[in-house]
């Protein structure tokens, strides 16, 4: 199996900016997609924003849309997610995974490799 490293989590104002970083090694099968998945305190794990492998074909939750951007960049191996507008209420560990399964992008028993997490907090 291979490796996911996220960074670029922080503390940040209402309002504010933050890109997620997402690196991926070791990978010796095919990725489908890579998801963002993020995880607040008392709450279940929920999918934030996909990215699909083939093509760039890419997914975002509805709390997200207009705001949050994925995106990739091959030659580094990398997902990122560009996160504009930021509320207290994105405030998670956010995550990133990847499949080479076929399934509803946001569903995260698909998944089979996770990063460690990236804790982002939204408050002035």
């Amino acid at each position: 199996q291979g490796q996911l490293v996220e960074s670029g989590g922080g503390l940040v104002q209402p309002g504010g900016s933050l890109r997620l970083s997402c690196a991926v090694s070791g990978f010796t099968s095919s990725i489908f997609k890579t998801t963002w998945f993020r995880q607040a305190p008392g709450k279940e794990r929920e999918g934030v924003a996909c990215i699909r492998s083939a093509d760039g074909t890419t997914y975002y939750a509805d709390s997200v849309k207009g705001r949050f951007t994925v995106s990739r960049d091959v030659a580094k191996n990398s997902v990122y997610l560009q996160m504009n507008s930021l509320k207290p209420e994105d405030t998670a560990v956010f995550y990133c995974a990847t499949t080479n399964r076929i399934g509803y992008w946001s569903d995260s028993t698909k998944y089979d490799v996770w990063g460690q997490g990236t804790q982002v907090a939204v408050s002035s």
